[in-house]
């Protein structure tokens, strides 16, 4: 492996499919919850997203989170919103995100502050997610900030992510805003959690008509809902998602509605591997860790590929 590529990243280049997870860090400053969660993933995830300050809430950093998944021997995704940072301090973080050994980076915009428990903070969006992409590209490929300075050495050589949401609307433009997001520079996609694989394979054939599954690598997003209650409320409470009436009522039937969950998950994703373009799947199971690894056995994912001299760099 590439010293400056990532195993998530080099991974994709073999043609393997890939598995990630989620961490959501705490409102505390700790690390040992998120070593604890890290160590769940180990082994069954090729690496893991480290939200960034998730529905504008305060929370450990990202990138302090990415560090200690590092220690705890697991990749990380280190995710970073525009809502809080002009492009100074987004270069600034970029900078020292790099230096402490996490090289994949996920860039979106941000829920909006009003969602978050700070609803008259002042959102800054100085960048929206697509210039982010761009701003990352030229530091890597370019070696200049922004401002067009020139980075004499040791420029930060991320592999880029971004988000794409099959379901909002209007659905036919959605693939024209990913089509940007790779124009800008985005090399990999996760997608909002998919529970309607009827309108999400619509979306991959529009996906495939301009070839963008030739561009960039996508992944499926997945989430195991823990019981018909959570279900229905992301049904009618969660905008750009949109949760079949048959899973709810399947849940609300189940005698273990946990164990529920898992089938229904594993279900989707088998599914969801049959799809051409789809290059893996990012399983969304925040606060729930413990079970991705029986998620991932019963797909038939495990084990996962190793790559000889691969090795997590923790300053």
């Amino acid at each position: 492996m590439s010293e400056n590529k990532s195993r998530l990243q080099t991974l994709f280049e073999q043609g393997e499919f890939v598995v990630t997870g989620e961490i959501g860090p705490p409102k505390g400053a700790t690390g040992s919850g998120i070593r604890e969660h890290a160590k769940h993933l180990k082994n069954c995830v090729d690496a893991t997203n480290l939200t960034d300050n998730q529905t504008a809430i305060v929370r450990l950093s990202s990138i302090a989170a990415g560090l200690h998944v590092i220690q705890a021997g697991v990749e990380p995704i280190v995710q970073m919103t525009c809502r809080d940072r002009n492009r100074i301090a987004i270069q600034s973080d970029l900078l020292g995100a790099y230096s402490l050994g996490i090289k994949n980076l996920l860039c979106l915009s941000g829920d909006h502050q009003s969602f978050g428990n700070h609803p008259t903070a002042a959102n800054v969006f100085d960048v929206d997610s697509i210039q982010l992409i761009r701003i990352v590209k030229r530091m890597k490929d370019e070696k200049v900030f922004a401002c067009g300075e020139e980075i004499k050495s040791d420029e930060p050589r991320f592999f880029i992510g971004a988000v794409a949401n099959p379901f909002a609307d209007p659905f036919e433009v959605r693939v024209y805003r990913m089509e940007k997001k790779i124009n800008a520079g985005a090399q990999f996609f996760q997608t909002q959690i998919i529970f309607d694989l009827e309108r999400f394979d619509r979306w991959m054939e529009l996906v495939r008509e301009r070839g963008l599954h030739e561009r960039a690598y996508i992944m499926a997003g997945v989430m195991p809902v823990k019981s018909a209650k959570v279900a229905a409320y992301m049904q009618k409470s969660v905008s750009g998602m949109i949760v079949p009436d048959e899973m709810v009522d399947r849940l609300k039937k189940a005698e273990d509605q946990k164990a529920e969950a898992v089938e229904i998950c594993v279900e989707q994703i088998k599914q969801i591997m049959k799809i051409k373009g789809v290059k893996g799947v990012h399983i969304m199971a925040v606060g729930w860790e413990e079970i991705v690894p029986s998620i991932v056995e019963k797909v038939g994912l495990l084990p996962r590929p190793q790559i000889p001299g691969a090795a997590l760099a923790a300053v």
